[in-house]
């Protein structure tokens, strides 16, 4: 008689393997450093107010992973661009609405919630006289953002709060954004 191999059928919930994500938070739990993650993007200018951000991979648990991607990134005709990619701003409120979103999914998921539909909108005002330098009073960026998140699924709505509260506490651009971040600028002159 032949034995037959089992086949371990992973569980997965709104798309994430809930295995693979216990086993690295256990794997961070027992080794701190496999928590200790590095990111890096370098931005050109492709002439005008065009931008192309690249990424070449990341740092996890002291190992280095390679990943390649190319962000294009430019500005309104109204602002002095070209119009042909999403502007700075775009691109941060869409980085902090991903990653919120990254956080609805994967906390439902751990709590075996089904999700039928998850959208978040995001908006906020930037005063041009700041920017331009026009009003030195004036905030040259956002003084407040606001979002909405709208979340259909199989929980309940004090299930959907407690998810809603896990992500606002556990999002690191949602922690980003809404605290004051240490940037260290240096100036290279060539």
């Amino acid at each position: 008689m032949v034995a037959q191999a089992k086949t371990v059928v992973p569980n997965v919930v709104n798309g994430i393997n809930v295995d693979d994500l216990f086993a690295l938070i256990e794997g961070v739990k027992r080794d701190a450093a496999k928590g200790k993650t590095n990111w890096r993007v370098t931005t050109t200018w492709q002439g005008q107010t065009r931008s192309r951000a690249q990424v070449e991979g990341f740092g996890i648990g002291g190992e280095q992973v390679s990943r390649r991607f190319s962000i294009d990134i430019d500005e309104p005709c109204e602002l002095g661009g070209t119009n042909q990619s999403a502007n700075p701003q775009e691109h941060l409120i869409a980085a902090l609405n991903a990653c919120i979103m990254v956080g609805y999914v994967a906390q439902c998921a751990v709590r075996g919630i089904t999700l039928e539909r998850l959208e978040i909108e995001t908006d906020g005002e930037i005063d041009l006289r700041g920017f331009l330098g026009i009003d030195p009073a004036v905030p040259p960026g956002y003084e407040h953002l606001s979002y909405t998140v709208r979340i259909k699924g199989s929980g309940t709505k004090q299930e959907f709060a407690e998810v809603h509260e896990a992500v606002m506490a556990t999002s690191p651009n949602f922690y980003n954004i809404s605290r004051p971040v240490a940037l260290k600028p240096t100036l290279v002159v060539e």
